[in-house]
C-alpha cells in the first residue's frame, strides 16, 4: 500500500516537471517562429519523456503467459496503431500533385519569358518608346490642348499613346507574376484575394517610387505598412523572392505595381525602416 502514494507522489512530480518543461519548449518554438504543429510536438515530447520517468517508478506487474500474455500483446498493438495513425492523419499532408502544379506554374512563366525574347531587348524597348511618348506629351502641352487634338496621327494612323505598346507588356508580365508568385495570398487587390496578412495595394503606385517597390519585393522588412507593426515584426512576408525571382521578374513585378493608382481605396501608408 506504501507503494500507491508514492507512485502517485512521483506521477504529480514529475508531472508539473513535464508541463514546465514543455511551456518552455512552446516559448522558444513560439520565439523562433515555429508552426504550431511544431509547438505542440515539443509539448508532448517533454510530456513523453515524462511519462518514461514515471513509469520507472511504477511497481513491477505480475508476470502473464499463455493466453492472456497474447491478448494483451495484441490489445498494446492495436492501441499503438491507433495512437499513431490518428496523429498522423492530423498532421500536413503531402500532395505530389499539388506540388507539381506549382512547379509547372513557375515553369509556364519561364517558357512565357523565353517566347517573347530577351527580357533586355524588352526592357530597352519599354524605355526608348517610353522617352520618344513623354517627348510628344510635352510638345502636346506646350503647344496647348487645341493644337494636341489637331495633332497628326502617328504611325499606322493611330495617335500617339500614353502608355508604349512594350511598356504595357511588361505590366501584363508584371500581373502574371503577381499570380505566379502568389501575392493574392496576402494582399487584396481590385477587390479580390488578400487574407489580411498584408494591406491592400491598390493605391500602392501613388505611395511608393518604383526603386521603393523593388527593394520592399527584395527586402521586406526595408518597409512597413502603417497598422500592420504586428505582422511586420512577425516577418509575414517572406525573405525569398530575391532567389526565387529573376531580375527581369522583378522589373516586371515593379512595373505593374507601379501603375496600382487608385486613390479611393484605403492603402496604407509605407513607413521607412532600413
Amino acid at each position: 500500500m506504501a507503494e500507491q502514494p508514492s507512485l502517485i507522489k512521483s506521477i504529480v512530480k514529475k508531472g508539473i516537471v513535464g508541463i514546465v518543461i514543455g511551456g518552455i519548449l512552446v516559448g522558444v518554438a513560439i520565439a523562433l517562429h515555429f508552426p504550431p504543429i511544431f509547438q505542440g510536438m515539443f509539448f508532448g515530447y517533454a510530456m513523453l519523456g515524462a511519462a518514461v520517468f514515471i513509469l520507472l517508478d511504477a511497481p513491477s506487474l505480475k508476470p502473464i503467459g499463455g493466453v492472456k500474455a497474447v491478448m494483451a500483446l495484441v490489445v498494446f498493438y492495436a492501441v499503438l496503431s491507433v495512437v499513431y495513425i490518428g496523429g498522423a492523419s492530423n498532421l500536413p499532408q503531402y500532395d505530389p500533385e499539388d506540388e507539381k502544379g506549382k512547379i509547372e506554374k513557375l515553369l509556364k512563366a519561364k517558357r512565357a519569358a523565353s517566347e517573347q525574347g530577351k527580357a533586355e531587348e524588352l526592357l530597352a524597348r519599354a524605355k526608348a518608346l517610353s522617352e520618344k511618348a513623354d517627348t510628344i506629351m510635352a510638345r502636346l502641352q506646350a503647344v496647348g490642348e487645341g493644337a494636341a487634338a489637331e495633332a497628326p496621327a502617328g504611325e499606322g494612323g493611330a495617335k500617339p499613346a500614353g502608355v508604349p505598346a512594350a511598356a504595357g507588356d511588361l505590366v501584363a508580365l508584371g500581373k502574371e507574376q503577381w499570380n505566379l508568385q502568389e501575392c493574392y495570398n496576402c494582399h487584396k487587390l481590385f477587390g479580390e484575394g488578400g487574407k489580411k496578412r498584408g494591406p491592400e495595394l491598390d493605391n500602392i503606385g501613388n505611395l511608393l517610387k518604383p526603386e521603393e517597390l523593388r527593394q520592399k519585393v527584395l527586402e521586406p522588412q526595408s518597409w512597413m505598412a502603417e497598422g500592420f507593426e504586428k505582422e511586420y515584426e512577425k516577418k509575414k512576408m517572406p525573405d525569398k523572392y530575391k532567389e526565387l525571382m529573376e531580375e527581369k521578374e522583378v522589373d516586371a513585378l515593379v512595373a505593374f505595381l507601379s501603375t496600382l493608382k487608385n486613390p479611393a481605396v484605403n492603402t496604407p501608408k509605407p513607413i521607412k525602416k532600413k
